[in-house]
């Protein structure tokens, strides 16, 4: 089992980090992602993995942040991509939910964290709320040749269609445990099995039972288990799926 995107690094992490992945250890996890959202959290994700055997760190800055990105983060990103430590682009995108940035802020820094994936032939983890009818256009604008994931998806078929057109990765976590949303539920129905990855995005979004708890990578087993139960599949089917897709994804 692989939790493709968690933020067990940062140091305002409310749990011992250690302990958090031995006890997703103990339960079948081999693999984490720690998924970097600001040029300082990029470099803490990096020298978290390079510490941890089976710790991989994605870079990025993530949208929320688009304002005042510029040249200093841009190089500072590059340093990090050139280290040959980094598994990802990620996780960048597009927030028109929140919008903690003006959209066109966002739009250009997506391009230019796309230039870098394409550059550096890594694949990418979208962030995308609200905002796929943008990002497609932009998206469509480059060849990447790793491809990548949309993650923490919550969107609806016609979204996961698109993204399925492009080849893409999709990651559910802990949402789809607790969603009364019929259009997210009927993706989960539709999404080839072939095509799906797991996550936490720990520290949110805690998965059913757990609600009301800080997440951990342990309880990527929770929604591994909700999804193969609504498919039909069993856990040990649902597993080895993910995980051999988990490392397609990001080995290449």
């Amino acid at each position: 089992m692989t939790d493709t995107h968690c933020h067990v690094h940062q140091p305002d992490y409310q749990l011992d980090a250690e302990q958090a992945l031995e006890r997703a250890r103990a339960r079948g996890v081999n693999k984490f992602v720690c998924v970097g959202t600001s040029v300082a959290d990029s470099r803490d994700a990096v020298a978290f993995a390079a510490e941890r055997d089976d710790c991989l760190a994605s870079v990025a800055v993530h949208p929320h942040e688009a304002e005042g990105f510029g040249d200093e983060d841009k190089k500072a990103l590059v340093e990090l991509l050139e280290s040959g430590q980094v598994t990802a682009v990620g996780e960048c995108g597009l927030d028109y939910y929140y919008q903690h940035s003006p959209r066109e802020a966002q739009r250009e820094m997506l391009r230019w964290h796309l230039e870098q994936a394409e550059r550096y032939e890594l694949p990418v983890l979208f962030h995308i709320r609200d905002a796929f009818e943008e990002f497609w256009p932009i998206y469509d604008e480059f060849e990447l040749p790793r491809g990548g994931v949309v993650d923490s998806f919550s969107a609806g078929v016609a979204e996961l269609e698109q993204a399925l057109e492009r080849n893409l990765y999709v990651a559910l976590n802990g949402i789809m445990t607790f969603t009364k949303d019929a259009h997210q539920l009927a993706a989960v129905d539709a999404l080839p099995l072939e095509k799906l990855v797991l996550e936490t995005d720990a520290p949110f979004l805690t998965p059913v039972p757990y609600r009301g708890t800080i997440n951990e990578p342990q309880y990527v087993c929770e929604v591994a288990q909700f999804i193969a139960d609504r498919r039909g599949v069993t856990y040990a089917e649902l597993e080895s799926i993910t995980d051999a897709n988990a490392q397609l994804l990001l080995a290449g």
